[in-house]
């Protein structure tokens, strides 16, 4: 390569670079311009069709920022207090109250869970034998998400349990079971005395009761902006529809993020690797774990339901974390720019880990 040609190779490298830069710090201003203040977060929101936002931002180890923006009604503003279903973010919540358990002696994390419950689909099936409290959390039970995606509606194994990862509510509900035949209590009361109670999340609930002050709660919406018939549980479901405000839901993630209440041995499995998922992501128990390198990691767990879009990230070491709740069926195109902000480049390291 002649000497003019490398220069010429040198001005169109640095050239890149610099509009590059100039695009990434463009990017950066606009979205400082966005998280300015208030007024222009609920301008963002407008442009993005998000009817409601609930955030919460832990910063060491604290609830420093409770935030609910949007409308909860036309023309009436979202108060801080507003209820939302957060959807599969309730698994975390159950998975907590069997880790509880665990860590007081009255539960086991590797104990078959048949001398509790067998699901009458799977009493002919062996394999039953396998299931545990561990190969639950952990997505490991070789169950479909739910039942009823199976054509003939019955719960079956779709591989062996323990051999590898694969979402499933259906195990969930399955520990569920289990628990409420060993304690004779339903799972709600025992989410009450073991989590709830204990750390004062008195608008959080498994079941929609008479506690539940309606007008407070988000309805969820499409994308065209029509709203959902809302989901009234009778009876607790521990997979799904958790109704719950960002200051309960972020203090209950504080609790987890510090291990409390839980023996140090039972907190170092609940953010073991348990099982891969694709790169660096894993699921521990409860929660999903990206290892982010040189001993860092990340807890997070999401949530999706028609209407409902949520999703939360624990960063233990440095004691940060963030909590989005939105009430529409595209509410995740708005997680990225918020993680970045606020979690900054172990924001930008998860959502590698995540669109790898």
């Amino acid at each position: 390569m002649t000497k003019y040609i490398q220069y010429i190779f040198l001005l169109l490298v640095v050239s890149i670079n610099n509009i590059y830069a100039q695009s990434e710090k463009k990017t950066t201003n606009n979205d400082e311009m966005i998280f300015s203040n208030d007024p222009s977060i609920e301008n963002w929101l407008k442009e993005n069709k998000i009817p409601t936002l609930g955030l919460g931002i832990i910063e060491d180890g604290k609830l420093k920022e409770v935030k609910v923006f949007g409308e909860i009604k036309k023309g009436i503003s979202a108060p801080n207090n507003t209820y939302f279903n957060v959807a599969s973010l309730t698994k975390p919540v159950t998975a907590m109250v069997a880790l509880r358990l665990i860590s007081l002696g009255k539960w086991k994390l590797d104990e078959p869970l048949d001398q509790y419950w067998v699901d009458p689909d799977l009493a002919n099936d062996p394999r039953h034998k396998k299931l545990t409290t561990r190969i639950i959390l952990s997505h490991q039970t070789g169950f479909p998400n739910w039942r009823w995606m199976n054509t003939d509606k019955k719960l079956n194994f779709q591989f062996d349990p323990g051999t590898k990862c694969q979402y499933s509510g259906e195990g969930f509900e399955y520990l569920r079971k289990a628990l409420e035949k060993k304690f004779q209590k339903s799972l709600d009361q025992l989410a009450q005395e073991l989590i709830f109670q204990p750390l004062k999340m008195n608008d959080t609930n498994y079941i929609w009761d008479q506690n539940i002050n309606e007008s407070r709660f988000a309805i969820g919406y499409n994308k065209e902006g029509q709203p959902y018939p809302t989901e009234k549980r009778e009876t607790a479901n521990a997979a799904d529809d958790l109704h719950t405000t960002v200051e309960d839901y972020g203090n209950f993630l504080i609790s987890v993020m510090k291990g409390k209440s839980l023996k140090p041995e039972i907190f170092q499995e609940m953010v073991k690797k348990q099982v891969k998922v694709k790169g660096d992501l894993y699921f521990g128990l409860g929660f999903a774990m990206y290892d982010l390198g040189n001993g860092n990691y990340a807890l997070s767990h999401s949530g999706s339901d028609p209407g409902t879009r949520c999703i939360a990230f624990l960063l233990p070491n440095s004691g940060k974390g963030i909590l989005i709740f939105t009430n529409v069926d595209e509410g995740q195109k708005i997680y990225e720019k918020l993680i970045i902000h606020y979690l900054g480049e172990d924001g930008k390291k998860i959502l590698e880990i995540e669109n790898r």
